[in-house]
């Protein structure tokens, strides 16, 4: 069990590290071919029959670019694809859901004071929700709709609310922003397999056959990637939101997750209008300092949904570790060298709300967060900072003997 626990720290924490690298990879290429694409020449007459171009220097050299509306003449001997980025950012990003919040769905995904319900049903949910949310995006696109960008994204951003309201009413504050990040990630990854790659691919064809390709295609992704440019930002702060308790175990969670995709659009719509050289639109800036304003304030009106300690409850493997015979004795070191934080309102000089959300103030709390307390406590020294409550290192042993003991 000693293995397999540090194993599984290892494998969350290369799989995390995959997924930031791949991750800064798609995101990357992304926005350097949408701020390419604004910024090109387009009235210059080419000899080509481009649509358009522009000369940049990096690296010590000079790039000429040049962009075909539809496609070029004959098809390139050599073409390179920009997908894989965007498959292996999705693959290993599904893997860290499965390996945090499925895997450890009894502390991450399910808050039986929100819903009370069984891992496999959420779990379940969670699978059914990627893939209709997905489903869903894709037939609006499809639809009338598609023709009208601008009403197009509106109802989609009141969709998007109704998710974050209907994720925090089926899953802990952490999972509900973490699952709102994930569809959006899904729906800009599919859009990718699915949709830009696969015209992309008939276009090549076409030409291949010496046929002229349609520039429908063209347009189709373009929509597409669009709706990626605008969705990354958001994506990227609900990844990082299941660090900082303020944004996630608030009791206007959805809301301030709202929100954050509003600032993905102001911040994203002065970049590209900056690339398409249409000025600087400094309201952009003063409307994301509004709205973060307002997400701070939310984050502490109320400062966190008050946790009733009579009415937590023992997952099944939580009260093994709550029956072993040594727990009264972790649990006064806990209660002794943590709770000074980890607890509703801290009492720690500068600590204002407990850690990472993780409190630990009562028995089952502490029950419930065993793996945690081991491996943070335990077998590393991350915990407490610095050593601040000088926990011993025969305080530190006795965790790890009660931990070992109940798992085996």
């Amino acid at each position: 069990m000693y293995d397999f626990i540090v194993l599984g720290e290892w494998l969350e924490f290369a799989v995390r590290w995959l997924h930031v690298i791949t991750a800064i990879a798609w995101i990357g290429s992304s926005f350097y071919f949408i701020a390419l694409d604004l910024g090109l020449h387009r009235d210059r007459n080419l000899a080509t029959g481009a649509d358009g171009e522009e000369w940049q220097v990096h690296g010590g050299g000079f790039y000429h670019i040049q962009k075909y509306l539809v496609a070029p003449e004959k098809m390139p001997a050599d073409l390179i694809w920009f997908k894989w980025e965007s498959y292996a950012t999705w693959l290993s990003g599904f893997a860290l859901l499965c390996l945090v919040y499925y895997l450890g769905a009894d502390l991450y995904l399910v808050d039986p004071n929100v819903l009370d319900i069984p891992v496999w049903q959420a779990v379940g949910i969670s699978l059914a929700s990627l893939a209709a949310g997905w489903l869903l995006y894709d037939q609006l696109c499809k639809s009338r709709l598609g023709e009208n960008p601008t009403a197009l994204m509106v109802l989609l951003y009141l969709i998007l609310v109704a998710l974050a309201w209907f994720y925090t009413q089926v899953f802990t504050g952490r999972a509900a922003l973490l699952h709102l990040g994930a569809i959006t990630a899904t729906i800009m990854s599919a859009n990718v397999f699915m949709v830009i790659i696969p015209n992309q691919k008939i276009v090549v064809a076409d030409l291949i056959e010496g046929r002229t390709p349609d520039p429908k295609y063209g347009k189709i992704a373009k929509l597409r990637s669009t709706h990626n440019n605008y969705l990354t930002l958001p994506v990227i702060f609900m990844m990082l939101s299941n660090h900082y308790p303020l944004a996630f175990a608030t009791d206007y969670n959805w809301i301030i997750a709202s929100l954050v995709f509003l600032m993905g659009v102001t911040i994203r719509h002065w970049f590209n209008t900056r690339h398409a050289r249409k000025g600087s639109p400094t309201w952009t800036w003063a409307a994301t300092v509004v709205l973060f304003l307002i997400v701070a304030w939310l984050s502490t009106a109320p400062m966190f949904r008050a946790e009733d300690s009579e009415q937590v409850q023992l997952t099944p493997v939580a009260q093994k570790f709550a029956q072993a015979e040594d727990f009264e004795e972790v649990s006064d070191i806990v209660l002794g060298r943590c709770s000074m934080c980890h607890a509703a309102e801290p009492v720690y000089d500068g600590v204002h709300w407990a850690p990472k959300g993780v409190i630990l103030e009562t028995p089952a709390q502490i029950a419930n967060w065993a793996r945690q307390i081991y491996v943070q406590a335990g077998l590393s020294h991350a915990m407490p900072p610095a050593n601040v409550s000088y926990i011993e290192p025969e305080e530190r042993a006795k965790i790890v003997a009660w931990y070992r003991g109940v798992a085996g």
